[in-house]
């Protein structure tokens, strides 16, 4: 046995004791470990199950002093009819806003996406991140953005509440107010009226005080800039660029001349604006609203422009605002009065007839004339604006101010009470009650879609188009007699005449006829009260013309009078009829007339059903006397003598009107 030197064997002594040493280390390590996680685990289950003490709560409160509750005003109202777009309202008035959706709201903002503008050259795009102002905000009588027409009595009280929309649009961002005015003759008057009143508006502006501001030295910071456009033909610039000088602004406007071409081109005029001040919605000349505000007095020239002049002023977010005149319900002509300026010509009004309708892309009213009114077409007031210039406005959000002198409601115009250059219409209504009857401002194609969805709308305006293309005459009543061969001769006339007219009534009536089972699907009151007076006019017309017809070929057939001085032989309308299949027509008729008087009280509908209903549909013959002068008379040579027409007086020499 070989036996180690104690050194070694003390060494290896002590590493034995060193590995037991750390053996024992561990064991209490993971020992201590695992008592500690047991009381971890311990106290946190403590935790939860155990419930702690709940502190004391005290509750008080103090009431507050409360407000009297102010009534809810009645401009804020809500229909229950749901509605397919989205827009507001305002109460309506002389001077308030025609209905864009059947909400009221004191503020409406309508905000377009803006066209996304570069400078020539540059890549960067400049967003325009602004709200973009788009119509009144007014306290009275609120007009709300982009609805349909404003009622006022003249031009002055339209530029009242622009000029309350440009202060609006200056406390927002500086504007741009771009002002064309109509070149043609009958609106010179206007004109100078508003001339008049251009220095009192950039004075309430502040104008006049910035522009001597030196904060406002250049250009592009001063906040209310102006150019002045005239159009008749072709536009001209009359501001060589936007200015804010007072004297050059008047200068400009004083500058306009009658344009004689008898073409107010105006949408091309308001086309060419926007494209030429385009720039100034950018950054580098101030972010600026532009507004564009048109004087005119007829719908316009150049209507095929309206969808591209729509589009271009939705892009550069622009309103247009247009301050004209109404139109005539269902019409596309009226008809302005002028009187020779000069004394020493015939002072006789003289009736121009102009383009200032109809309010509706296409015509939905009939063209039939009253019994006993000849060819006079009375007129009435719309409620709204031409149509192609409404829904200009319409679209970029601004208003059309239909302006005539004689808006009375209630009250019927004579010719004789009609402005000088004014067109005659003979009712206007209570625009609170027409705000209901707001026509579709839609494009060419999405109308027609409309159209194509409702058989009773497309038959109504098929039917408009037919009595348009065909216009009805009235009929003869009144036949005398100077003997039997005569009368029977006159009689013939009037039945080929009937019988000329009958085939276009019957077709009238086929084709409203061929929409009745969706009249009661339509929504609109506009489309609802359109489809019944046409209905209701059209069948009258048709009983009245079968009846005429059966009535003339009983006279044929030889009448005696009871009176031997009487000669003459008058069809008096009367509530009896020929037959029974004409009496269940005339019931119909009067069923449809007699419920729009009771569903569309105080509108133009009702006007007419009215007047259609003042006569019965029936006839009857009544006797009368007229005074027939002889055949011939003959002088000593025996030669005929006719008697010589009684002379005029003379007097002033009559010239013909200018083009207005």
């Amino acid at each position: 046995m070989i036996r180690l030197p104690q050194f070694f064997r003390r060494l290896l002594a002590h590493g034995e004791d060193a590995r037991a040493g750390t053996y024992r280390d561990w064991v209490a390590w993971y020992a201590s470990l695992g008592l500690h996680l047991l009381l971890l685990i311990g106290l946190a289950t403590a935790s939860i199950v155990l419930p702690g003490k709940l502190d004391d709560l005290t509750l008080s409160y103090e009431l507050p002093e409360l407000l009297e509750e102010e009534p809810l005003p009645q401009e804020f109202l809500s229909s229950e009819e749901p509605m397919n777009e989205i827009g507001a309202l305002s109460q309506a008035g002389f001077d308030s806003a025609r209905a864009a959706a059947e909400v009221v709201d004191e503020q409406s903002l309508v905000i377009f996406a803006p066209e996304e503008i570069t400078d020539m050259g540059e890549y960067r795009t400049l967003e325009i991140d602004t709200p973009v102002f788009q119509g009144p905000e007014f306290s009275d009588s609120l007009p709300v953005q982009g609805a349909g027409s404003v009622g006022t009595t003249g031009a002055l009280g339209a530029i009242d509440r622009i000029t309350h929309e440009i202060m609006t649009s200056v406390e927002l961002q500086p504007t741009l107010v771009v002002w064309l005015f109509d070149q043609s003759g009958s609106l010179r008057d206007e004109r100078e009226k508003i001339l008049k009143r251009f220095r009192d508006i950039y004075d309430q502006l502040g104008v006049i005080e910035a522009s001597n501001n030196p904060a406002f030295r250049k250009n592009k910071d001063k906040p209310l800039l102006t150019a002045v456009v005239g159009f008749g033909e072709v536009p001209h610039m009359l501001t060589d660029e936007p200015t804010d000088d007072i004297d050059a602004i008047l200068e400009a406007v004083e500058a306009i001349e009658d344009d004689n071409s008898g073409r107010e081109n105006v949408f091309q005029a308001i086309a060419k604006s926007a494209d030429k001040f385009r720039t100034y919605r950018r950054a580098r000349h101030g972010s600026r609203n532009v507004m564009l505000v048109v004087f005119t007095d007829e719908s316009g020239d150049d209507v095929d422009q309206l969808d591209a002049t729509v589009e271009l002023c939705r892009n550069l977010a622009m309103p247009v605002y247009v301050v004209g005149r109404p139109a005539p319900f269902g019409r596309k002509n009226a008809y302005v009065k002028w009187i020779d300026p000069d004394p020493k010509f015939d002072q006789r009004p003289q009736w121009v007839p102009v383009n200032l309708g109809p309010e509706t892309l296409m015509p939905e009213r009939l063209k039939l004339h009253f019994l006993g009114a000849g060819n006079d077409d009375q007129l009435l007031d719309s409620g709204y604006g031409p149509y192609a210039l409404t829904r200009l406005c319409y679209e970029t959000g601004g208003l059309y101010f239909s302006s005539h002198p004689n808006r009375k409601v209630g009250k019927n115009v004579s010719r004789r009470e009609t402005d000088n250059l004014a067109a005659h219409i003979s009712t206007f209504f209570d625009p609170q009650v027409m705000r209901r009857y707001q026509p579709d401002y839609l494009s060419v194609q999405e109308y027609r879609k409309r159209l194509q969805t409702n058989r009773a709308r497309g038959a109504l305006v098929a039917a408009a188009q037919l009595s348009w293309t065909s216009p009805l005459e009235d009929i003869r009543r009144r036949f005398p007699k100077r003997d039997e061969a005569q009368l029977a001769t006159s009689l013939s006339v009037a039945q080929r005449t009937a019988a000329f007219r009958q085939p276009k009534l019957d077709r009238l009536c086929q084709t409203l006829q061929a929409g009745e089972a969706d009249r009661d699907k339509l929504k609109s009151s506009r489309w609802q009260v359109g489809y019944d007076l046409a209905m209701g006019r059209a069948l009258a017309a048709k009983v009245r013309n079968d009846g005429y017809n059966a009535m003339l070929a009983k006279a044929k057939q030889g009448m005696a009078f009871a009176e031997e001085k009487n000669n003459t032989w008058i069809l008096s309308t009367d509530k009896e009829f020929a037959n029974s299949s004409l009496e269940r027509l005339a019931d119909k008729a009067e069923f449809y007339l007699r419920r729009i008087l009771e569903d569309h009280a105080d509108t133009p509908w009702a006007k007419l059903a009215e007047r259609e209903l003042l006569n019965p549909l029936g006839w009857r013959w009544k006797e009368g006397y007229t005074f027939i002068p002889p055949l011939v008379d003959r002088n000593n040579n025996g030669n005929a003598r006719r008697p010589e027409p009684p002379r005029r007086p003379t007097g002033p020499k009559r010239r013909n009107p200018p083009p207005l």
